[in-house]
């Protein structure tokens, strides 16, 4: 169903398809699934649990069938828990960085491309239009590589990621191309919804959205939490609190409606950088979007999150959420602090540390999980003179420096893209 609630109910792999409701709204699921959550299993691979635990939301569907093997397909690298602090054992962190593209969105990237194989089709693929801050366009990019049923425009904005970030962006081959916007992120998300609020283009390019507005990016970014959740009420018998870094607010919306859904979740902490957007509403209960400020958090900077209409949604009971603000100083603060103790985070990482240590006694009442979203490397830029050393690679990252980046650049109008969606042509050396 629609968050909007005007346009006709859809099943799962058409919501997966579509990206968003013709009435402009977000899809949800009609109902809470009915979650057995005694099956779960944390002690099983991330693939299996993610099989058992969104069986219910694909039961019925064209793609149910297909589950086990989508998530195997997508979910097949490491998710770490660690503790940072030596001194503060209740204190974990789950690492969500290593897959290929070393951040988080690659559960949700790999995820969905590995839907949309199997719905769409190699003579008439569809089209993945994707604006990004950061990390999502560089899942997105290296999920869709070499697909048939699929290709990718990825739109980003000028000066406003980091230069591995562009690499990132740019650097995939057929079916992806990456488009350097002039503006904020908040024109390139602009520019999707326009795409997607002209019929004809929908149509014609058979256009879908890998940005969190699809529900199939929310599925699997609900696995590692509930996993990490049911490992620690298992042990300690005390359902963990979450701080989640978030800027569009679809990391933290799949932990809060999986906790809705009866997963053993405790209170969730959204953690934010400088964009005061939800930190204002969660004060005073307005919600103002507004321009996004530039941060060193740059995967975070968004001034209008397109999931809060998804969060204003569920019952106020099952929204229940607090907001902490860390601004850049702050954030600087704690990642040299932390390194010379012996964990180095990224910037947006560093903001879910700072918010722990401000819970004071809420710290020990009981266990707590803060996601790890990017591995260091991916902004050395800003933390090598924080930390005064080299950071090195990881492998997959390594293996990113050795491509060549391409990228189309326009003005932050849907009209300059369109000519785009069914031609090969306009791209630069990044």
């Amino acid at each position: 169903m629609s968050s909007r609630g005007s346009a006709p109910s859809v099943s799962l792999s058409e919501a997966i398809r579509h990206g968003a409701a013709p009435d402009g709204g977000l899809y949800l699921p009609a109902a809470l699934p009915d979650l057995d959550v005694g099956a779960l299993r944390a002690d099983r691979p991330l693939a299996d649990f993610a099989a058992t635990l969104l069986a219910p939301f694909f039961a019925g569907d064209r793609l149910e069938g297909e589950l086990p093997a989508i998530c195997r397909e997508a979910l097949d690298f490491p998710v770490p828990m660690v503790r940072p602090y030596a001194d503060r054992p209740g204190f974990h962190v789950l690492e969500l960085f290593h897959g290929p593209t070393g951040a988080f969105k690659d559960f949700g990237a790999r995820f969905l491309m590995a839907c949309f194989d199997r719905i769409g089709d190699p003579d008439h693929p569809l089209t993945v239009l994707a604006a990004t801050s950061g990390d999502t366009g560089g899942a997105v990019g290296c999920a869709a590589e070499g697909r048939r049923g699929v290709r990718a425009l990825i739109l980003y904005p000028k000066g406003r990621v980091s230069p591995f970030q562009e690499l990132q962006l740019t650097c995939w081959n057929d079916p992806v191309r990456a488009f350097e916007v002039a503006g904020d992120f908040d024109d390139c998300q602009t520019m999707v919804k326009a795409a997607f609020a002209d019929p004809a283009s929908v149509a014609a390019h058979r256009l879908t959205s890998a940005n969190s507005i699809n529900i199939g990016r929310l599925l699997p970014q609900m696995t590692y939490w509930s996993a990490a959740a049911v490992k620690m009420f298992g042990e300690t018998g005390k359902k963990p609190g979450l701080i989640i870094p978030t800027g569009n607010l679809g990391h933290a919306f799949a932990a809060l409606y999986i906790r809705a859904a009866g997963v053993p979740i405790g209170p969730v902490v959204i953690a934010t950088n400088a964009n005061r957007t939800l930190s204002d509403w969660h004060r005073d209960g307005h919600y103002a979007p507004r321009a996004s400020v530039a941060t060193i958090a740059n995967a975070m900077d968004v001034g209008a999150p397109s999931n809060f209409e998804r969060l204003v949604h569920l019952p106020p009971d099952q929204r229940e959420l607090r907001v902490e603000l860390v601004d850049d100083d702050t954030i600087a603060a704690r990642i040299k602090a932390d390194h010379a103790k012996g964990y180095l985070w990224c910037p947006h990482s560093a903001i879910a540390a700072e918010v722990f240590a401000r819970l004071g006694a809420e710290q020990t009442e009981r266990p707590w999980i803060a996601g790890a979203t990017a591995h260091p490397y991916k902004f050395a830029d800003v933390l090598e003179p924080l930390v005064g050393q080299p950071i090195s690679a990881p492998p997959a990252l390594a293996a990113i420096l050795d491509r060549k980046g391409h990228k189309t650049a326009i003005g932050a109008d849907v009209r300059e893209l369109a000519p785009y969606f069914g031609a090969d042509q306009g791209a630069v050396a990044a």
